[in-house]
């Protein structure tokens, strides 16, 4: 179930809304609990006993490694097997097919195996049970002892299917103890409006400009069409994406939860190392303090610090998805970050703005080839289109789909910084007022458009369920 659909729009939010508020205040967890369930059993009948596995395995794990933290040895095997299993699971179900196809066209070898469908958020729900256990064993939070307090950390629909990755420590105390209030339900309401709207009016619309250009054959492509395409698909996986986001942190607010913002505006960056302090800030910030940190971080040795980077962003590249060339994306940002550290550092600080925010982008655009693409090799492919190897440089597509879309393309390049929403908040709020009928009916709007395009288009994809 998508949130920017009708059935979760008009039928299952309002109703697990009034049952929430509703209800007494110890009963609104099991409420919540299980309005998750039914949400994940909505798209994953079958695979809601693994999360439901998950859960028991992973709240028995926290107990005893709690039960065994004076006895150093015992907690770290518990440790220790609680995170293989956990990644057994997720490589099983993620990983096995591109193992198994990789041996096969090295070795003179044919093993079968049967291709399952991806358990939608298995990566997200993973990695957060893994945190949970490492700041157990830790020290850093105590073990849960609630099970259905625990099953809901897990399973909360909000941030279920693609986060942002909600560790523990942000959430336990929320968990016992939040206060719900109507403006707090209506400073959700808006961020969710606001996601709902990058993602169906921006997102779907970038979207269906990047299908109209991957359909063409290489030889009806030209070097301006394949650019487009590569912007639109741009666009589209930041609205999306970001859009989903923000609508998690909307309803986490609608619910009393606060989460952390996952996005802050990254196409505005002027390096890579800055655009990965502002894309899945939940993603990197959880690499970090779980592996890289651990390896040592930057206080190691140049050569160590090389390879912890590249440790780091080779996981990155395989937790997003199993094929060789999200392997390649991954480790195209870890040299790139490695090249900004060791070599272009003090280079780029003495560049213009502007040529390194250009810098940037075509950097982050040539890497989202790696991430679009079904293949390596169709990557390789794309990019060649991109920088000259296509049926020319223009062609009367490629300009029809620049003149065309000249609307979305300004209102994704606004919406990409914080411009937009600065003058409006300072419009809103000016003279220390809050005009909130203005805000209402901006957001008003915004939801019936939102409601005009579901009705009338079928294209909705959600990107990040690949994952």
């Amino acid at each position: 179930m998508l949130f920017s659909s009708i059935v979760f729009l008009f039928t299952f939010l309002p109703i697990i809304l009034i049952l929430y508020y509703i209800v007494p205040r110890p009963f609104k967890n099991p409420v919540l609990l299980a309005g998750s369930l039914i949400f994940y059993a909505w798209g994953e009948p079958f695979y809601i006993f693994l999360m439901i596995l998950s859960i028991l395995f992973n709240y028995i794990s926290g107990l005893d490694i709690a039960r065994h933290l004076g006895h150093g040895h015992k907690a770290r095997r518990s440790l220790i097997f609680n995170i293989v299993v956990n990644l057994c699971i997720l490589g099983f179900f993620k990983y096995e097919g591109f193992v198994l196809d990789s041996i096969n066209a090295v070795l003179p070898v044919d093993i079968p195996y049967r291709e399952l469908a991806l358990p939608i958020g298995i990566s997200f729900y993973t990695f957060q049970t893994l945190s949970y256990i490492i700041d157990v064993y830790r020290g850093n939070v105590r073990a849960q002892r609630n099970l259905s307090d625990f099953a809901l950390y897990v399973s909360m629909f909000p941030q279920l299917i693609a986060g942002p990755i909600v560790k523990y420590a942000d959430i336990q105390r929320q968990l016992r103890i939040r206060q719900e209030s109507w403006a707090r339900f209506g400073d959700g309401a808006l961020f969710f409006i606001r996601g709902l709207s990058k993602k169906v009016l921006i997102a779907n619309t970038s979207g269906m400009v990047f299908m109209k250009v991957t359909e063409l054959g290489a030889a009806q492509t030209s070097t301006l069409t394949a650019w487009i395409g590569c912007a639109a698909y741009t666009f589209q996986i930041y609205f999306d994406f970001s859009g989903y986001s923000d609508m998690a942190v909307g309803l986490g607010e609608m619910f009393g939860f606060q989460f952390l913002k996952n996005f802050d505006y990254p196409y505005i960056s002027k390096s890579i190392t800055e655009f990965w302090r502002r894309w899945h800030i939940s993603l990197s910030s959880w690499f970090r303090e779980y592996v890289y940190i651990p390896l040592g971080g930057n206080r190691v040795s140049v050569m160590k610090h090389v390879r912890n980077i590249l440790v780091v962003w080779l996981l990155t590249g395989l937790w997003h998805g199993a094929s060789w060339n999200f392997v390649m994306w991954g480790l195209y940002y870890g040299i790139l970050l490695i090249i900004e550290k060791y070599v272009l550092g003090r280079v780029l600080d003495r560049i213009p703005g502007i040529l390194r925010h250009a810098y940037c982008i075509v950097l982050v655009m040539i890497g989202w080839v790696f991430f679009f693409s079904p293949t390596l090799g169709n990557a390789v492919q794309y990019l060649k289109l991109m920088f000259g190897g296509g049926s020319g440089i223009v062609d009367k597509e490629g300009l029809y789909l620049l003149v065309t879309n000249l609307v979305l393309w300004a209102a994704a390049l606004v919406g990409s910084t914080p411009a937009v929403h600065t003058l409006y908040e300072r419009i809103i709020y000016r003279d220390g007022k809050n005009r909130a009928a203005i805000n209402c009916a901006v957001y008003g709007v915004l939801f019936l458009l939102c409601i005009a395009y579901l009705v009338t288009e079928t294209y909705n994809p959600f990107l990040y369920f690949r994952f």
